[in-house]
């Protein structure tokens, strides 16, 4: 095994270019959650079948799904991304008692959190059984599972049948997609097919948990608090971002564990701070900037969009500073929005470290190249 993983590290998405699916157009069926079309799903469905991609929205953001018991199905999702396949993808299930058909060794934590948290945004780390090829765990031993909690994804989940591995449906480390437009604009042409099930609710990715180690250790905060973890896993390892460590030699047992990820094409500052300090810290970086002839944007609530407005900077609100489930949904379609504008410099701040602040910040540091601004 150690072997088998140190060579899967060295491979690259361009090696599965080799078994790229062109596709002229990518098809977009419409699938309304209040009003999902049979039809569509079926359709969709028949693809995954058939070993073709397929982009469908999530609650937390639009997944890019393959048949995982597939090979060659899912190495058509590493070449639409070019992704390395030294990144594990996320197995998804449309219930709870498909998970013995993709991992072993279950343990009792699995279960209470599933019972808790499934359908939801949480991935459980798992060890692997033999069903699901070493593909979809970079090559590795465990693998991540989770139930969707969208009534799109759960459709196509239930029609198809199979286990769909899915990472998030959008070129490899670029923002991830919160709409089907924003799978368009990254994929199109590449994949067979995306459902449009309207902007996502979560808007960052699932919560990942460790559970084959002692204790249990998040690897990616996301939609399912840490705070809601500790009731059920109480000795959770949750490692400051600065203690990760080096990267290792053994595969990865998540996605999203790079330090630059999610990111824009624009440069982005992250400053550590939140309220009247962030907001005299971002101020103070544009007006330098501007001074220099450079075009600035920032992602600010929206008690600061005025202010940051009057000073020449291009804002896209996130939302009430206190309300970080709308913050974690409006993020990334800010970020879109702002990296589409032809601007020199974007800014940004945290928002605190509890509920999903957490995440959030997660998520602004890797899109920042893996740094925050102290202030």
């Amino acid at each position: 095994m150690v072997a088998a993983a140190h060579s899967w590290s060295h491979m690259s998405a361009i090696d599965a270019m080799n078994d790229r699916t062109q596709h002229p157009q990518t098809l977009v069926l419409s699938t309304p959650p209040d009003a999902i079309p049979a039809d569509a799903i079926a359709q969709a469905a028949r693809l995954l079948r058939a070993g073709d991609v397929v982009a469908f929205p999530t609650e937390t953001v639009y997944g890019l799904g393959a048949d995982a018991t597939s090979e060659v199905a899912v190495r058509r999702i590493f070449a639409a991304k070019e992704r390395p396949l030294s990144d594990p993808l996320i197995v998804h299930l449309a219930d709870v008692t498909q998970l013995a058909d993709v991992t072993r060794d279950i343990p009792s934590a699995a279960l209470q959190l599933a019972k808790r948290f499934w359908p939801g945004p949480l991935t459980m780390v798992l060890p692997r059984n033999a069903r699901i090829p070493a593909l979809v765990a970079a090559g590795g031993d465990t693998i991540g599972v989770r139930v969707p909690a969208h009534p799109v994804a759960l459709a196509l989940l239930r029609a198809a049948d199979i286990p769909v591995a899915a990472p998030s449906a959008n070129r490899f480390m670029h923002t991830s997609p919160t709409t089907a437009a924003h799978v368009l604009a990254d994929l199109n042409g590449r994949i067979a097919c995306v459902l449009d099930g309207g902007p996502t609710q979560v808007g960052v990715e699932s919560t990942v948990v460790d559970l084959t180690t002692i204790p249990p250790r998040l690897l990616r905060p996301g939609g399912v608090t840490l705070e809601a973890l500790r009731v059920i896993l109480p000795d959770i390892f949750a490692p400051e971002p600065a203690t990760q460590g080096a990267p290792s030699a053994e595969p990865a047992r998540a996605p999203g564990q790079m330090e630059r990820h999610y990111a824009p094409h624009t440069r982005l500052i992250v400053f550590a701070a939140t309220g009247k300090p962030a907001l005299a810290a971002m101020l103070t970086e544009a007006n330098a900037a501007l001074a220099r002839g450079e075009q600035v944007g920032a992602l600010a609530a929206d008690e600061e969009a005025a202010t940051l407005e009057g000073a020449g900077v291009r804002v896209a609100r996130l939302g009430p500073a206190d309300d970080l489930a709308a913050i974690s949904r409006r993020l990334y379609a800010a970020l879109r929005e702002l990296d589409s504008a032809e601007l020199d410099l974007l800014l940004a701040h945290s928002f605190g470290r509890r509920g999903l602040g957490l995440a959030i910040e997660d998520r602004l540091r890797r899109a920042a190249g893996g740094h925050l601004r102290a202030v």
